[in-house]
């Protein structure tokens, strides 16, 4: 069961603008730079992001058509603020998976109560030599 649409609107207009000014500096969350596929406008999205072996993870409770998701696909890869520091990642990949083994424990528990079985898996861009 990935969260409805209904909700995803809600906190698009009211939750994220509130909770988006802490994200980038609390564990366990970030914000998503990236820009719109048509519009090339650049747009901040707060995630739940936890470090992996070969990168990051992040959760997708809205499912892999929300269009952050799309942009970043498009675009191949985003910038992300995170405790406090950007990154630049690239080759995202969407993964469907009843129980993502790179998340803590915790959070594990409750995707998996929530239903939430779509994350976006995303590497660091190397240096530019």
């Amino acid at each position: 069961m990935v969260v409805s649409r209904r909700v995803a609107r809600f906190n698009k207009v009211a939750t994220n603008r509130v909770l988006g000014q802490f994200t980038p500096f609390l564990p366990g969350f970030g914000t998503v730079v990236h820009n719109g596929r048509r519009s090339g406008r650049v747009y901040h999205t707060p995630v739940n992001i936890f470090r992996a072996s070969d990168g990051y993870v992040i959760a997708l409770p809205y499912g892999p058509e929300s269009d952050w998701v799309r942009n970043v696909l498009a675009a191949d890869g985003c910038e992300v603020v995170t405790r406090g520091r950007t990154v630049k990642l690239t080759k995202p990949r969407l993964v469907h998976e009843a129980k993502c083994a790179e998340l803590p424990t915790p959070v594990r528990q409750i995707l998996e109560l929530a239903g939430v079985a779509d994350f976006l898996h995303l590497e660091p861009a190397q240096p530019s030599r």
